[in-house]
């Protein structure tokens, strides 16, 4: 994620601001031309950008309970941007858990949608293609005899179900604890289902199977039965030789959709690291020095983002180490995952 500045008095800003700390003006973005604008009020739903005062818009109806920040035009027919007018179930407003959920939520499906539109990829929703459009339903557990039944995450044909107490850290490190999981975040389970999606547009309804094959396998495998014998049996001895993830061994839908997660941490974080400077230098290990001189969403190959990626990524975990906390990014890019990799940046490219 880039930093942006505030187009009034030139101070940088981040992603999520709603307000310019210097000058006070309200922050929103704007999903069509990717910045951030410092905005005054033509009434009490107008606003116009201070760099362009012609322009008139309004915020997303999930503003009103702090929630989103981003901005349509105040003409659209629609009351919410293009991220939040995929969502068909949402948390429960009517409490505060609920809704301190639904604000982390969101947080993390924009930053899902900033690589969407980055890159452009397609993300018709149910309205523009009502079989297989993308669409998020935000579950809440059930309770059943005094037990509670967790939600389960998952995608069907552009449907994506995300369990809303994954919103809660407690709830989402007791879930990633009783799997056996390196890692899990919100915006790991967005950009996971996204994969699926983002397979079916561009693999499957492009009929582009025999590259895709060469790279993955064999996705006509029966999925069902892989993941219980990846349940009942765990993953294949030495999964890490091939495989981003454990998970990712159990079928090829699930390999492109960790793959596709991943890509898209890589490139985000590399983004970041690059609007703040960084570059890594150790004094004894020059192998290991990088500097993210290149756009990471125009990115010529996984080579090139990876030599970016190891050198930074050992960096942030020997910080993390150093907090007492768990390492950021504890996976191994084994030469096979480098080309499955560079196999989602070329679809990426290819649109």
């Amino acid at each position: 994620m880039r930093l942006f500045t505030c187009d009034h008095c030139g101070q940088p800003v981040h992603f999520d601001n709603r307000q310019c700390i210097r000058c006070g003006h309200q922050l929103g973005f704007a999903p069509d031309r990717l910045v951030i604008y410092a905005l005054e009020a033509e009434n009490d739903a107008s606003w116009h950008p201070v760099s362009e005062p012609t322009r008139q818009v309004r915020f997303c109806a999930n503003a009103e309970l702090d929630i989103c920040n981003w901005l349509i035009d105040a003409d659209d027919q629609q009351s919410y941007c293009v991220a939040c007018r995929h969502n068909r179930m949402v948390p429960n407003t009517d409490t505060e858990q609920g809704i301190d959920r639904w604000r982390r939520i969101g947080q993390a499906q924009r930053h899902l949608f900033y690589s969407l539109l980055r890159w452009n990829l397609p993300h018709p929703d149910r309205a523009e293609d009502p079989q297989g459009g993308l669409v998020f339903d935000f579950l809440e557990d059930e309770v059943q005899g005094g037990r509670v039944v967790p939600a389960m995450t998952g995608h069907e044909e552009g449907l994506i179900a995300i369990r809303a107490a994954e919103a809660d850290d407690v709830t989402r490190e007791q879930a990633r604890t009783s799997m056996n999981e390196p890692y899990r975040t919100l915006l790991g389970h967005f950009r996971h289902e996204t994969g699926h999606f983002i397979w079916n547009k561009l693999v499957r309804d492009r009929g582009q199977f025999d590259t895709f094959r060469v790279v993955f396998g064999d996705e006509r495998v029966d999925y069902g039965a892989a993941l219980q014998a990846h349940y009942d049996n765990g993953p294949a001895a030495n999964w890490q030789d091939s495989f981003i993830s454990a998970y990712a061994s159990a079928h090829p839908w699930e390999d492109f959709a960790e793959c596709f997660a991943h890509y898209l941490h890589i490139v985000d974080t590399l983004e970041t690291a690059r609007s703040f400077g960084l570059a890594i230098d150790p004094l004894r290990y020059h192998d290991m020095a990088a500097e993210v001189d290149f756009n990471p969403y125009k990115a010529e190959s996984a080579e090139q983002l990876v030599s970016a990626w190891i050198p930074l990524s050992v960096a942030i975990n020997s910080i993390q180490r150093s907090m007492g906390q768990p390492d950021s990014y504890p996976f191994i890019l084994s030469p096979p995952v480098v080309a499955k990799l560079d196999y989602i940046r070329e679809v990426i490219d290819g649109r």
